[in-house]
């Protein structure tokens, strides 16, 4: 009887704990940078879920690198709320499609594994997306 109550607690009580996230899309943060996600790194556990909310018009979201083994989500379409559950842990690099060179990239780590961070630190970035991640990559 106790190994059933155990089995219970596991399989009915973990989406109780899963949290959701919200990351805005934005042309101007309060912070005054421009083309940009509201958080450039979000730490997350497996099985929680982001939304990323279009506030402002062009933007998209498209996952460049994530965990061994797992399949990357195609990207979204420009100017449609996107969400997605994690399920692997791992650090998880995407951008903005149209903006990527103008520093519109972000960082999510999934259950504070950093194993893959070495494939995030040699990803090819261009224009202002180099500074940008020098800087999230200080923040890690």
């Amino acid at each position: 009887m106790l190994r059933i109550f155990f089995i219970f607690i596991i399989f009915f009580t973990s989406p109780i704990l899963a949290n959701t996230f919200s990351i805005d899309m934005l042309n101007v943060r309060s912070d005054g940078q421009s083309m940009v996600y509201s958080e450039d790194v979000l730490k997350v556990e497996v099985g929680d879920t982001v939304v990323w909310k279009p506030k402002d018009k062009g933007h998209n979201v498209e996952f460049i690198i994530g965990p061994d083994a797992i399949e990357l989500p195609k990207k979204s379409r420009i100017n449609q709320e996107f969400t997605y559950t994690f399920e692997k842990s791992g650090v998880y690099f995407y951008q903005c499609t149209p903006h990527k060179s103008m520093g519109m990239i972000a960082v999510i780590i999934v259950g504070d594994d950093l194993t893959n961070l070495d494939q995030v630190k040699s990803v090819r970035v261009f224009g202002k997306s180099k500074r940008k991640l020098e800087e999230i990559l200080s923040l890690i």
